[in-house]
């Protein structure tokens, strides 16, 4: 290959209609200042992704792309790549392919699109159907009419729930009149989709989305920091609720080895609700189905959870109290204690991993933000609260 400007301008446009993986393998075969030269053309961004995925020996040390925040993107434009061939209807076929020769990016087309006089998007043409059909047929004869079209507003969530349900390679874009204006690929709203579900994991516990391992120190020190001054605040919260029971803990030590084991339990029972539901919102399950019965469900699942499991750690109380002298007659009581409060703090657990992603969106903030850290507290509140409530209440 050349080295000249045009030569390295059409390899970057093959390139960014390629996955990052797929631009790095296509990349590596060539020279050293070919790579250089191409991964300058090429965005920020995508120019890193690619860089990573090529091999060793390829790589170019010296080559920087900046420190520049890099954010998601929001609408469908920011993906956007420019329609590779559109023809009117009424258009033969072989007029058609003369058209779809003389466009730049004919090489990439996947399909040929087709607007009504007015410019509107009235259809599209599978390469396929396009070379099979008789010349003298017209577009609107074997065209796919009426398809499904992003708008140039749509948010890039909502683009990707559109995607789930529908795997088509590509997707029209299109303005406020419907008239088409560039196309998705497909690849690029299911990398978005992996994107997304792979943050949320570090969402709740306060990584911002946008933070990678090459994320400058001092950015990830601010973007974390804060969330971590929250769950300090919110610690106290349920110190605050501990320590007002500390008469109860005082005259009934067997329970404050078992405040780590009922936190723990339904702790984990409020994250499993928590981690179906951010992923229900992502793929748009939750917008499909009532709220009071996901609600429902949480709890219902959080009962039988807590009750199995308070039963095998009453057993363990009982054996526990029982083996001390001081509480040795109040081992029944202390294992009723115990049941009773981890079936109610896994029902409490369930439900707030419901809601809380939930009214987070409802308030128009990111659901998954640091949603554990609020999930921590309330579990710890209710949990360890009910279980001092019930044991100063039953035991005392």
């Amino acid at each position: 290959m050349n080295n000249n400007d045009s030569s390295v301008s059409e390899f970057v446009r093959m390139l960014r209609m390629r996955a990052p993986k797929d631009a790095a393998d296509l990349l590596a075969r060539e020279a050293p200042d070919r790579i250089r030269a191409t991964l300058e053309s090429l965005p920020g961004d995508f120019a890193r992704r690619v860089a990573e995925h090529l091999p060793d020996a390829s790589k170019l040390d010296d080559l920087e792309f900046g420190q520049e925040q890099v954010t998601a993107p929001e609408s469908v434009t920011e993906l956007m790549e420019p329609l590779p061939a559109s023809v009117v209807s009424g258009t033969t076929v072989a007029d058609a392919i003369a058209v779809l020769r003389q466009a730049d990016a004919a090489a990439y087309a996947t399909y040929l699109y087709v607007t009504a006089p007015d410019g509107r998007l009235a259809g599209l043409v599978v390469m396929r159907d396009l070379v099979l059909a008789e010349p003298g047929q017209t577009v609107d004869q074997i065209m796919l009419s009426e398809p499904f079209a992003l708008r140039t507003d749509t948010p890039v969530p909502e683009a990707c729930k559109a995607a789930v349900s529908r795997h088509y390679p590509v997707y029209p874009v299109v303005d406020g009149d419907h008239r088409p204006v560039g196309q998705v690929r497909g690849w690029r709203l299911f990398e978005q989709q992996v994107i997304e579900i792979s943050a949320q994991s570090g969402q709740m516990v306060g990584v911002a989305k946008e933070e990678r391992v090459f994320t400058p120190l001092v950015a990830s020190f601010l973007k974390r920091h804060p969330w971590l001054q929250i769950n300090l605040l919110t610690a106290f919260v349920a110190a605050y609720v501990v320590g007002s029971f500390a008469d109860t803990i005082e005259k009934v030590v067997a329970l404050a080895a078992f405040l780590p084991v009922l936190a723990g339990q339904s702790g984990n029972t409020g994250c499993q609700a928590l981690a179906i539901t951010l992923r229900g919102l992502a793929l748009g399950d939750v917008d499909r189905h009532s709220r009071l019965k996901l609600i429902t469900r949480e709890a219902v699942l959080g009962a039988g959870n807590g009750l199995i499991v308070g039963l095998v750690a009453a057993l363990a109380m009982w054996f526990y109290a029982a083996s001390i002298p001081e509480t040795a007659d109040q081992a029944f009581a202390l294992a009723l204690v115990i049941v009773l409060a981890m079936t109610g703090a896994c029902i409490a657990s369930g439900v707030s991993g419901v809601l809380i992603p939930i009214v987070l969106r409802r308030l128009g903030a990111d659901p998954a933000t640091a949603s554990a850290i609020f999930l921590t507290t309330i579990t710890d509140i209710a949990g360890m609260g009910l279980m001092l409530i019930l044991a100063t209440a039953l035991v005392l």
